[in-house]
């Protein structure tokens, strides 16, 4: 069995692509890929790993849009990918 050696190249090469790989996951999120326009607060919590009273704050202070019919909130899935990437872009984490 012949040994392989791996550079400096090939681990950047690697990282390329894997953080180009991440990006493409993270931009079309599954709900997305699923053809679904509007989700519920559950599965917006479940994107961005927050508990219900974060997501309550964001509606409250303007940083998540949502609309309400009847007792449900929903969200358009746009705009749930737009918080997320305009986190990324300030540097802020939402835990």
């Amino acid at each position: 069995m012949a040994a392989e050696i791996i550079t400096k190249e090939d681990l950047t090469l690697f990282k390329a692509e894997l953080l180009q790989e991440l990006r493409e996951l993270i931009a079309l999120p599954v709900n997305k890929a699923q053809g679904k326009k509007w989700i519920k607060s559950y599965e917006v919590r479940a994107m961005l790993g927050i508990s219900p009273g974060t997501l309550q704050h964001m509606r409250t202070n303007g940083t998540m849009p949502h609309t309400k019919m009847g007792g449900l909130v929903l969200y358009d899935i746009e705009d749930v990918v737009k918080v997320m990437e305009d986190a990324k872009k300030s540097g802020k984490s939402r835990n």
